[in-house]
C-alpha cells in the first residue's frame, strides 16, 4: 500500500489566495514599519509589481503554479538580489517580516513548522555581503 504523498506547501497554505494574502502582508508589515525602513529603502517606491511577482514566484517555490517562469520579467532570484546590499541583518529584516506575515494571515503552525526552515535557507542564499 503506497502512503499519500506530502502536500506542497503551496497546497498547505491554502494556494493563490493565501499565497497572495502573505505577500500583500509581508509588504504591508514592510511598508508600515519603522523597523523595516532599511528593507523598505530597497524596494521601489510602488510595491504593487513586487507583490504580483513575489506572490508568482512564491507559488512556484511552494510547488503550485510555476507562472512565474512564464512571465516575460521572470530572472534568477539570486541574479536580481545580487545588486542589493543584503547582509546578515537585512536577511534576519526580511525572515521577521515574512514570520511576522505568516503569524498575520494565520498560517498553521504545522504549516510554519515545514517552511520556516527553508525561507531561512532562502534569506541565507540571497546574502552577498
Amino acid at each position: 500500500m503506497a502512503s499519500d504523498p506530502v502536500p506542497s506547501l503551496y497546497a498547505q497554505l491554502g494556494g493563490d489566495a493565501a499565497v497572495q494574502a502573505l505577500v500583500d502582508r509581508f509588504y504591508d508589515i514592510m511598508d508600515q514599519d519603522p523597523a523595516m525602513r532599511p528593507l523598505r529603502a530597497l524596494h521601489a517606491a510602488d510595491l504593487a509589481p513586487m507583490r504580483d511577482k513575489l506572490a508568482d514566484w512564491m507559488c512556484a517555490w511552494l510547488g503550485g503554479p510555476q507562472r512565474y517562469y512564464q512571465r516575460p520579467d521572470a530572472a534568477c532570484i539570486g541574479a536580481v538580489h545580487r545588486a542589493f546590499p543584503i547582509d546578515a541583518a537585512m536577511g534576519d529584516l526580511w525572515l521577521d517580516c515574512m514570520y511576522r506575515a505568516l503569524d498575520a494571515v494565520g498560517t498553521a503552525d504545522s504549516v510554519q513548522a515545514r517552511i520556516r526552515p527553508p525561507l531561512a535557507e532562502l534569506a541565507g542564499f540571497l546574502r552577498n555581503r
